[in-house]
């Protein structure tokens, strides 16, 4: 007689209601506690998920744990209060610089396999540190020369925080209004970002609310994201200047593909924080819309160093965006390059690393091996922004089947063996496109 054999049902993940640790989404209650009892229960339980009935739920900084899930269905919204004490300074990574700094409202502080997601959104309601930072900026900083600081020196929470974990997955959820950076993946590996849509435009612009921050990371797949932030939408970072160059972690083996960028400073941006290497990336399938100034940013500075190299991007469709291609090696200087004030003694530990790099060749970042195909651009400004320096040309660029329809064609400068095929640029001003 033949022995039935029934596999046995997958066990069912337990459900961690944040409502039964006395958590109230009535938008008035600050949740911090409640919610976190849920999230160590969870953890503790293994492979727990914490889950929410419909509401808005205020909070101060959350921490996820190994094995777990967060999980915001429709109609849930976590929203961060408007206090920096609610948000515990850690160290961590911040433009670039080895630092501490304001947690997150989510955290994923050297964890491993946690996922977050559903269709519930997490709101930053940033603006309260949008308005601090534009006042600190134009009445104390700037008139003192020190617009390079300020990104410091006001300290800014970020939505999302990955930080020295691995194995984490970011899926569904509306993300709106962080009063810094949105998603900051950092020294961490095997990270999915996956239809994730980004809304900061909101309530204001707010200063560099970037979408999805990769940064001395590997293994990261950003997959069918929606973003429209004001600063860089999808960017690659390894770390900046003398900092950086100590740390010397690369961002390495990333793909991001079909994407949909509707505001920031580019669809893709590369950099500018490139110490620590950037290579080893795939791009494929982005569309960028008109209220973005660039479709595929490359920028750098001359005290960042770095090789970025074996880069390719395919099948990208601007519609309005003024440059598609904008590469600079000398980016906004009165922020990428640290001039420390005469006779201050006590200053910042984080200022003194953001000195001159010695000797100075050291700073020079390098660009090679890139390969750009499948690139159709129309209502564009120029075609091309691309510079260098002569010491440091953009070496072993390979273009192919590129279409764009532009007012002027642009310029290109220092370049060492660039190959073009399939160049089809119409300008309405008559100019074609030279390579220097």
């Amino acid at each position: 007689m033949m022995a039935l054999c029934i596999a046995p049902a997958p066990l069912r993940a337990a459900a961690f209601d944040v409502t039964s640790y006395g958590a109230k989404g009535d938008a008035a209650t600050v949740n911090t506690a409640s919610i976190q009892k849920a999230i160590d229960a969870a953890a503790k339980a293994g492979n727990g998920v914490v889950v929410f009935k419909p509401g808005v739920y205020l909070s101060g900084a959350l921490f996820l744990k190994s094995h777990m899930e967060l999980r915001l269905d429709r109609g849930v919204e976590i929203r961060g209060v408007q206090d920096l004490a609610a948000y515990p300074v850690m160290q961590t990574r911040v433009a670039g610089i080895e630092m501490k700094w304001p947690s997150a409202l989510i955290n994923v502080y050297e964890q491993s396999h946690v996922k977050i997601g559903g269709k519930g959104s997490l709101d930053g309601d940033g603006k309260i540190w949008w308005d601090k930072y534009w006042k600190m900026r134009r009445e104390e900083y700037e008139p003192k020369g020190l617009r390079w600081a300020v990104d410091y020196d006001c300290q800014r929470p970020r939505l999302i925080q990955v930080y020295k974990s691995t194995d984490i997955d970011l899926q569904g959820l509306t993300l709106k209004r962080p009063g810094f950076w949105t998603v900051h993946i950092c020294y961490s590996q095997r990270v999915t970002v996956d239809g994730l849509v980004i809304r900061n435009n909101t309530d204001g612009r707010g200063p560099s609310t970037d979408g999805v921050d990769i940064d001395s990371s590997s293994d990261v797949l950003v997959t069918h994201c929606d973003i429209d932030c004001n600063d860089d939408a999808i960017c690659l970072k390894a770390g900046r200047d003398a900092d950086g160059l100590r740390v010397n972690r690369p961002t390495e083996k990333i793909r991001i593909y079909d994407n949909t960028v509707r505001g920031g400073a580019a669809g893709v941006t590369i950099g500018s924080e490139t110490s620590g290497g950037i290579r080893d990336i795939d791009v494929k399938g982005l569309t960028v819309l008109a209220a973005v100034p660039a479709g595929i940013l490359f920028k750098s500075a001359s005290t960042r160093g770095g090789t970025m190299e074996n880069i390719t991007i395919a099948n990208v469709t601007t519609v309005g965006v003024a440059t598609p291609v904008s590469i600079t090696l000398n980016w906004n200087p009165s922020y990428s390059y640290a001039k420390l004030p005469d006779g201050i003694k006590d200053m910042p530990d984080y200022w003194r690393v953001l000195t001159e790099v010695v000797p100075p060749e050291k700073g020079l970042p390098h660009f090679r091996k890139i390969r750009i195909s499948g690139l159709k651009s129309t209502g564009a400004q120029r075609a091309f922004a691309v510079s260098s320096y002569p010491d440091s040309p953009l070496v072993d660029f390979e273009f192919k089947d590129i279409e764009i329809e532009a007012k002027t064609a642009g310029t290109i400068a220092n370049t060492q063996g660039w190959k073009m095929e399939g160049m089809r640029i119409k300008t309405a001003d008559g100019s074609t496109l030279t390579v220097k």
